[in-house]
């Protein structure tokens, strides 16, 4: 089963918010914000914690390239085409 992303522009009320949100701590809406929208209610708790694992500092001790790299590399060993 596959999840359609949610389109930012046409998000109202508790997911409207949760755009703001994470376009204000990212910078951005990533794909990843638009499909877990489908369940605002959940998603607004995980948006900060996801934001610090991704950002440096937070307690981590990786940089934030490494840990994209990390994302990517395992991203190919599950064939993952996105």
């Amino acid at each position: 089963m596959r999840v359609t992303p949610k389109d930012p522009d046409k998000a109202e009320g508790i997911t409207a918010k949760f755009f703001e949100a994470s376009k204000k701590l990212r910078g951005r809406i990533p794909n990843s914000v638009r499909a877990w929208a489908h369940i605002p209610h959940i998603a607004k708790f995980f948006l900060p914690f996801s934001i610090t694992l991704q950002r440096e500092a937070g307690g981590g001790l990786l940089s934030s390239k490494i840990k994209e790299m990390v994302v990517i590399k395992t991203s190919h060993v599950n064939s993952c085409t996105y």
